[in-house]
Parts: C-alpha cells; sequence; structure tokens
C-alpha cells in the first residue's frame, strides 16, 4: 500500500508508489486527474513542490493555458496504427507484434492515463523500477527485455512529437551508467563446439528406432546448420525450403547454400560455409518437404538445453548463458579465428561492423596483431 498525504484542502495528494523513493503529487483539475513527480525524497521539501506546482497548475489553468492533452493510450494507438502500415514489407511481422505485446501487456497500463507531458525521465525510471521490482505480477525482466521496452516507449513518443502532441522528448537514458562494461557474448570454443555436435551425433544414434529419433535428427543438423552459416534462431525459424539453394561458388569453388533470409530487417542473403550443405541434405532427404514446408518446425530449445545441461556447457567462464543464438556467436568468432574480413563477415550476418568489433574480436586472441604490438626502437 503506497504512503499517501492531503494538502491544500485536499486539493492536492502527495504519495509514494511502491518501490519507489521519490514523492509524486496528483490533482484534479479542468476535468482530468494531474499527476507529476516531486523528484523529491524528503516529505516536506515534496510538499513544498507540490503546493508550488498546484498554484502554477492553477494559474495556467486560470488563463486558459491548459488544454485536455492527449495521453499515452493515444500517442501509442496512432503509433501503432502508423508503425504496422508504414513498415509494410521492411520489418518482420513478429518485429511489429512485439512493439505491441510490449505496448498492451506493460507500457499503457503504466503510462496509458497520463498526459503526455507527465512522462518526463524520472516517470520513466519510477517504471523501471516498477518492472525491476517485479511488480504487477510480473518477473523482473532480464535488462534487454527492459530495454526493449523503453525503445517501443521512444517511438511511442516520437510518433506524439510529429504530430505536435509534445513539444520535446524527454531524456529517457538509463542514469547511473557511463559507457557500459563490454563483455564478449556466449560462444562456443572451437573444442566445445565439437564437444557438443560429437553428442548430438551420439545422441542420433542412441535414438535408432524410438519416438525421438526425428527430433534427434534435427537438433543435430540445426546445429551443423547454423555454425555453419551464422543465422539466428529467429531467421532459422523463418526459413523454408524455397529459402535455400545449393550452389557452386566460383570464388572458392566450394559446394554451399546461397540462403534467403528473413529477419528483424527484413530480406537479407547469407552464403553459407561448405559444412551447411550435408545437414540441409539430410533435412531435404529425410522430411520430403514442399518448397513452403519450414526447415525447422520445431524449436528444440529444450532438448538443445538439455544437452547442454548433460555436457557441463550451459554457462560460459564468466556465467553467461549459451543459448541457440551462440551458435552464431560461434559462427562469427570462427570466421574471424580465421583471419576473415570483418566487414564481408558482417555482411553476410546482416549486422554491423561495430556490432562485431564490440561483442566478438574484443575477447579473440589472433585479433590483435603481435607484429603491430610489440614494436621496439633500434638501440
Amino acid at each position: 500500500m503506497s504512503e499517501k498525504h492531503t494538502i491544500m484542502g485536499g486539493k492536492v495528494h502527495v504519495y509514494k508508489r511502491p518501490g519507489s523513493p521519490v514523492w509524486q503529487c496528483s490533482s484534479y483539475l479542468a476535468g482530468k486527474n494531474r499527476r507529476f513527480s516531486t523528484k523529491e525524497e524528503s516529505l516536506a521539501k515534496a510538499k513544498e513542490f507540490a503546493e508550488d506546482w498546484y498554484l502554477e497548475l492553477r494559474g495556467k489553468n486560470t488563463r486558459g493555458e491548459i488544454t485536455n492533452e492527449k495521453t499515452f493510450k493515444d500517442a501509442a494507438e496512432r503509433f501503432t496504427v502508423e508503425y504496422e502500415v508504414m513498415t509494410e514489407g521492411e520489418r518482420n511481422v513478429k518485429y511489429v507484434q512485439d512493439h505491441q505485446s510490449r505496448l498492451r501487456n506493460h507500457l499503457i497500463p503504466h503510462f496509458g492515463k497520463m498526459g503526455l507531458s507527465e512522462i518526463t525521465a524520472g516517470a520513466v525510471q519510477e517504471y523501471r523500477l516498477k518492472r525491476m521490482n517485479g511488480e504487477g505480477g510480473f518477473k523482473p525482466p532480464a535488462r534487454s527485455t527492459l530495454q526493449h521496452e523503453v525503445v517501443t516507449l521512444r517511438q511511442v513518443l516520437k510518433t506524439a512529437l510529429r504530430h505536435n502532441w509534445l513539444t520535446g522528448l524527454p531524456d529517457i537514458s538509463m542514469p547511473y551508467r557511463a559507457s557500459g562494461k563490454v563483455v564478449h557474448r556466449a560462444w562456443f570454443s572451437p573444442d566445445e563446439y565439437k564437444q557438443l555436435y560429437t553428442a548430438t551425433r551420439e545422441n542420433v544414434k542412441a535414438a535408432q528406432g524410438q519416438s525421438w529419433q526425428w527430433a534427434a535428427e534435427q537438433l543435430h543438423d540445426k546445429i551443423l546448420f547454423m555454425a555453419n552459416t551464422g543465422i539466428r534462431p529467429d531467421e532459422a525459424n523463418w526459413l523454408e525450403y524455397r529459402d535455400v539453394e545449393i550452389v557452386e561458388d566460383e570464388a572458392t569453388d566450394e559446394t554451399i547454400l546461397l540462403i534467403v533470409v528473413r529477419g528483424k530487417r527484413g530480406i537479407g542473403y547469407c552464403k553459407s560455409m561448405p559444412g551447411a550443405v550435408r545437414p540441409f541434405e539430410r533435412m531435404r532427404d529425410r522430411n520430403i518437404p514442399v518448397p513452403t514446408d519450414k526447415l525447422f518446425p520445431v524449436d528444440h530449445k529444450r532438448q538443445f538445453n538439455r544437452i547442454l545441461e548433460e555436457l557441463n556447457l550451459k554457462l560460459d567462464r564468466e556465467g553467461n548463458r549459451r543459448t541457440l543464438y551462440s551458435l552464431r556467436h560461434s559462427y562469427i568468432s570462427f570466421r574471424l579465428l580465421e583471419n576473415a574480413d570483418i566487414y564481408q563477415v558482417a555482411k553476410n550476418c546482416r549486422t554491423s561492423v561495430e556490432m562485431i568489433e564490440k561483442h566478438y574480436a574484443a575477447h579473440l586472441a589472433n585479433s590483435i596483431d603481435a607484429a603491430a604490438v610489440n614494436v621496439r626502437r633500434s638501440r
């Protein structure tokens, strides 16, 4: 239950939201309940702030400066309509749906009735605290999940700005954090990767004649396919057999896969390593698909996690959890270990050189040129 005090003859309320150290103030004026953060932790100072805020608000109302502004819910509804129409064909349908689910499940329940001018940096920080404290019956989200929610919030505020419902965007960047610590993404070293695919190959042998034979064979081929293409798990889930073609690469004189990838940034292309060809052929022969069938109709997450647990590979040495995404990270790391051109790797993986340098190249020993580092002046 939040702590609450009434001042100004019952016209102003000063209260704290659960989990927040700062006081809020609210007042019903001009047909609407108006709220604002005092940004004060002291009750006495918060009351002084609330009195000044109310008197200024009442003065604006007297002068006719207060209008019934648009609410966050109004802007969210406008954003949903515009975003779906304007990005058709350029953003993955799932990416658009993710924005909508964040609004529906978290952002509108919290900010929906608030006027757009009330959504300040302090109000957004209170939202972060609420989410991280697990209020509303939801478990505390991962930092990346919370960041995605703030990105959706920013998109809605930008929509309001374009329609002149808002005079400027508040600073909603994460406070108290400098340029964050650079950590590499969980991957499998060459030896760990060999340990993984050896285990899944043995799993296939053990599954012969069992009800789970198909699942074991699919998982083994999926691991080899993803580690030799670098595609994201969500991109793999969208792949259909008609998106994959076996070709002879003129540059390397090798047989590879040419893949049309549909992901969060629309359509892209990927040229695989030769090691992806045989797993694809096995899946094609096993499933006898029509062109529109999915390559991976099942995600295999539970099966994959079980094998990682059995091999004691679920966590890397820094405590990062390995997932199917780690196969993409491994592909990029393997290419850098082989001194592949970083620009071409980025292009083939539909990402940026900056992202690869930040999250992958930073932790690979052979990305450092010893000849350039160990320079000595001649004596």
